[in-house]
């Protein structure tokens, strides 16, 4: 019979259960026989839902609405006026969420200009007095304390706030909970350590942090209530399920792209392409309600600093790259080009990938061997990025300012012009992309008119040194975005591209370094219609939207053929088992009870109390089938699924029977629908809570009450490849595989998302080639 339900245990299952079927089709486990001895287990079991090695618990969502005869009778007696406060707390939490997201992007924003303007003009000050050991100490001084702070509070205070939490939020609304991702220790410390690893000039963004702050931001709002600090407002017992805080979480993910890059469309795509595995129409209207209100947030803010107290944020409004002052005309030659960097984006796409899959690997395992040694890393990449940020500015020529330029060719603060080293009326272009903030960078580089402002060999080496530093950087200890890396080594790029055919082309280098962002980004990410909507926005040149779209569609396809996205992988390094959208090829040539495996436990409807202790205790699993039998139907069936945390709160209520007997109604009067809700994270009902007195043990207990009656169900013969689609469409946690042919026991097994998971799948049959097509 096959295992079911999910476990927290990953590599090998020790067993020790005892589980009686009898001939008379009775599936109930038994406490009347002696334990079977301890035996191992190999890692074939459903019940495991982690995949690979990981440092942290992980299970699956019930996504599935769980219709009870306690759920029906609060649904048939839920008036109006509960419908109108349900979905009037639902546009209240997008509008929350919004707010709460747009003020902390506002607030990043800030903090970041600021620490970062303070370090620069103290470098720049202590250089322009030829002071130049002094302004290295200064700069790599302040670059290695930033990191230190933002490495210590991931390491010490919230592991889970590394790296930029995206392949994190994808999993949640894949039907993945990993442990204390959206905890609010965790977007304490993502929004403060971002901030500082952004600001110790790190090749980082906080455009990947953002999203998962609005994740959790929204996760702390969809608790539905604590018990714990009298937070308990009645309103809220309608979000605590799985379902609707999944609704939240996509809204938060899209407020946080929306406040990341100001795009408040490309949030809602973003979304809808790349993080959520299900969606709907509400869903859509929602998270389109939430980023406007970032939007309004933002736009709210850039008003009140427009008088220059509040750093840099205010400049620009809503676009933070503008590129729209070019003509976006092109012929036959420039779509040469586009294609040429679209081509080479995806290989180069490809590569990046490739190279922050080893290094993550590498990382893994320096990080697991402590809180230090994760710190001392952090110091490494601090110090190297200081001394490439501060040293290779020294290796350009000194350029004369060029003439009739409206901004000042000396400008410390911001520009496209760093004098660093040279004399006065000249400037070092290198100088001018590495000191400064990275926003700053990309905006010099997709700068327009500027054609001559950087060297070739500038635009080089920046490219190599932003290359190299955002794929070695990835990966430490401290919260950490890809977007930002890619976009400047792709706009670096995209210009070098428009240097060297600016023979035959007629597109500004400013607009080449917006497709070559594209493209790289198109060759990493492996989004399309989002990116596209998301630059779009972030550059104001609607004009340059068909060369975008090619550039994206053009690197995508090259990437694809050499490895997957860099959040799938990130995702599989970090164990987390994601069902895909399209199934393996493989799956076609297995049916749904191939991969089931065993034991199964189940209870009768009527169960005795010490059988469902004793199978509580022993196993791990979340879901249980319940089989009726004579005299409670007319033949042996399957009645349902029980879940663990149901049969918690059922226990703890004591309603047992001397006689095994039917007392539903009895148990509707003593429970509503709302006590059965899922608690938030980590304030569920333990085993070790419930309190059964010796002679309560042989007290029976109906299950009939808390039984979903209507669990999806496959026949045994359905094609795995088939079962996949509808397990990942449906948001499922078990799906029954019931036998074809009548006369059979009513349930064969419970597929859970391991069984989809290719390690479980071939290492059942090894000689499998999971590249088989046909």
């Amino acid at each position: 019979m096959e295992a079911h339900g999910d476990d927290h245990g990953g590599g090998e299952v020790w067993s020790e259960i005892s589980v009686s079927i009898s001939d008379d089709k009775s599936f109930s486990t038994s406490t009347d026989q002696p334990p079977l001895p301890l035996v191992k287990l190999e890692n074939t079991t459903s019940q495991i839902a982690i995949v690979g090695s990981n440092l942290y618990s992980i299970e699956s969502l019930d996504y599935e609405i769980v219709e009870n005869e306690l759920f029906k009778h609060d649904l048939r007696s839920k008036k109006k006026v509960k419908i109108f406060q349900y979905v009037l707390i639902k546009w209240t939490f997008a509008l929350l969420i919004g707010l709460g997201t747009g003020l902390v992007g506002f607030l990043n924003n800030i903090a970041v200009e600021n620490i970062s303007d303070f370090k620069l003009l103290l470098t720049t000050d202590l250089m322009s007095k030829k002071q130049y050991y002094k302004a290295f100490a200064a700069f790599t001084g302040c670059n290695v304390g930033l990191a230190v702070a933002a490495g210590a509070l991931c390491a010490y205070i919230a592991p889970a706030a590394a790296g930029s939490g995206i392949p994190e939020v994808k999993a949640y609304l894949n039907g993945v909970d990993s442990h204390s991702i959206l905890a609010p220790s965790t977007l304490f410390v993502k929004i403060f350590g971002s901030i500082l690893g952004v600001s110790a000039g790190f090749v980082v963004g906080k455009q990947g942090p953002m999203v998962h702050t609005g994740a959790c931001i929204a996760s702390l709002l969809g608790q539905g209530g604590s018990r714990k600090y009298h937070l308990t407002w009645s309103w809220l017992r309608y979000f605590k399920n799985d379902r609707d805080r999944r609704d939240l979480i996509t809204c938060g993910a899209a407020a946080g792209v929306a406040a990341a890059f100001r795009a408040p469309v490309g949030g809602v795509l973003f979304a809808l392409e790349e993080a959520a595995s299900w969606w709907r129409n509400a869903l859509l209207w929602r998270a389109f309600f939430t980023t406007a209100i970032v939007a309004i947030v933002l736009r709210a803010f850039i008003q009140f600093c427009s008088t220059g107290k509040c750093g840099l944020f205010g400049l620009g409004g809503l676009i933070m790259y503008d590129v729209s002052s070019a003509a976006a005309i092109f012929n036959a030659p420039d779509i040469l080009a586009v294609i040429f960097i679209g081509i080479t984006g995806g290989f180069l796409g490809s590569l990046y990938n490739y190279l922050v899959n080893k290094v993550l690997r590498a990382y893994k395992i320096m990080n697991g061997k402590g809180a230090v040694t994760k710190i001392l890393l952090v110091m490494t990449i601090a110090i190297l990025t200081s001394c490439c940020s501060y040293l290779l500015p020294w290796s350009a020529k000194c350029i004369p300012c060029p003439e009739g330029i409206t901004v000042s060719c000396h400008n410390v603060k911001s520009g496209n012009y760093k004098a660093f080293q040279c004399p006065p009326g000249h400037y070092n272009d290198l100088a001018s992309l590495f000191l400064n903030t990275n926003d700053d960078a990309v905006r010099n580089l997709f700068s327009t008119r500027t054609k001559k402002e950087f060297q070739i060999s500038s635009l080089f080496i920046f490219f190599a040194a932003v290359f190299f530093l955002g794929i070695v950087t990835y990966g430490i200890a401290i919260p950490s975005g890809l977007f930002i890396p890619v976009i400047l080594a792709g706009a670096c790029y995209g210009r070098l591209v428009g240097r060297l055919f600016e023979t035959i082309s007629h597109l500004d280098t400013g607009l080449f370094a917006l497709l070559g962002a594209a493209s790289l980004l198109g060759g990493t990410m492996r989004m399309t219609v989002s990116m596209c909507i998301i630059l779009l926005e972030l550059t104001n040149d609607l004009l340059l939207l068909p060369l975008v779209m090619l550039v994206l569609l053009i690197s995508k396809t090259v990437a694809d053929n050499f490895n997957i996205g860099v959040y799938d992988q990130i995702m599989k390094i970090k164990g987390l088992p994601y069902m895909e959208a399209n199934p393996e090829p493989y799956m076609r040539h297995l049916v749904a009870g191939n991969v089931v495996s065993g034991p199964l436990v189940a209870f009768s409807g009527i169960e005795k109390v010490g059988n469902i202790l004793f199978a509580l205790r022993t196993t791990n699993h979340n879901g249980f089938p319940v089989i009726d039998e004579p005299p409670f139907s007319d033949s042996t069936e399957l009645c349902g699924l029980v879940l663990r945390s149901h049969l918690l709160v059922l226990l703890r209520g004591k309603n047992f029977t001397k006689e095994r007997v039917m007392c539903g109604r009895e148990i509707q009067g003593m429970f509503s629908a709302f006590d059965f809700a899922k608690a938030g994270s980590g304030k569920g009902i333990k085993l070790e809570d419930i309190d059964i007195k010796e002679e309560e043990m042989e007290m029976y207990v109906d299950l009939h009450p808390i039984t979903n009656t209507s669990p999806y169900t496959v026949v045994d013969s359905m094609s795995l490849a088939k079962a996949a689609v509808l397990f990942r469409q449906l948001g499922l946690r078990h799906m029954c595989v019931v036998p074809r042919s009548k006369g059979k026991h009513p349930i064969i097994g419970i597929l859970t998302r391991h069984d989809f998971m290719a390690e479980h799948i071939l290492g059942r049959y090894p000689d499998m080639d999971p590249h088989k097509q046909k």
